[in-house]
C-alpha cells in the first residue's frame, strides 16, 4: 500500500478526510462496544449509533471547540470539514448538524491520515467518553 506524504495529506479534499475518519471511528467504537462486553451482538449495530450518528458527533465536536480541545491546525481542518459540500442532502438530520459530523470525521481522517496515532487514540478517547455521557453509561 503506498503512503501518503503528510504534505500531501493537507492537499487532501474535506470529503476525502471524512470518509477516512468515518471509517476509522466506526472502527473504534465497534472494539469499544466489544470490549465492554455489555452489549448482546445483535444489539451492537444500534448501540454503535449512539457514536456514529451525526447528532452524536456533532456534539462532540462542539464539546471540543467550546473546552478549547483543537489545536489550531484541527480547527483549519474542522472548518474545511464543516464548509465541504457533499452534494447529498442529509436523511435523519438538519443540514448544520451534518456539516458538524462531516468536520469532526475529517479531523479524525486528518489526523489518521497524518500518521499522528497518539493525538487521534486521545480524540478518540474522549470521544467515547463524551458519547458514554450522554448515554448514560460513562465508566
Amino acid at each position: 500500500m503506498e503512503k501518503l506524504r503528510k504534505q500531501d495529506v493537507d492537499q487532501l479534499n474535506a470529503l476525502a478526510l471524512a470518509y477516512m475518519g468515518d471509517a476509522v471511528y466506526e472502527q473504534a467504537v465497534r472494539e469499544h462496544l466489544i470490549r465492554t462486553g455489555n452489549i448482546r451482538p445483535n444489539q451492537l449495530h444500534r448501540a454503535a449509533t449512539a457514536f456514529v450518528s451525526a447528532k452524536a458527533q456533532a456534539a462532540v465536536l462542539k464539546r471540543f471547540v467550546d473546552e478549547s480541545t483543537l489545536t489550531e491546525q484541527e480547527l483549519a481542518v474542522m472548518r474545511r470539514g464543516r464548509n465541504a459540500k457533499s452534494g447529498t442532502v442529509p436523511k435523519n438530520t438538519d443540514v448544520q448538524t451534518y456539516n458538524f459530523s462531516t468536520a469532526y470525521e475529517a479531523v479524525l481522517g486528518w489526523l489518521y491520515l497524518k500518521e499522528e496515532y497518539r493525538r487521534l487514540e486521545e480524540l478518540i478517547g474522549l470521544s467515547i467518553r463524551y458519547a458514554d455521557e450522554r448515554r448514560g453509561t460513562a465508566t
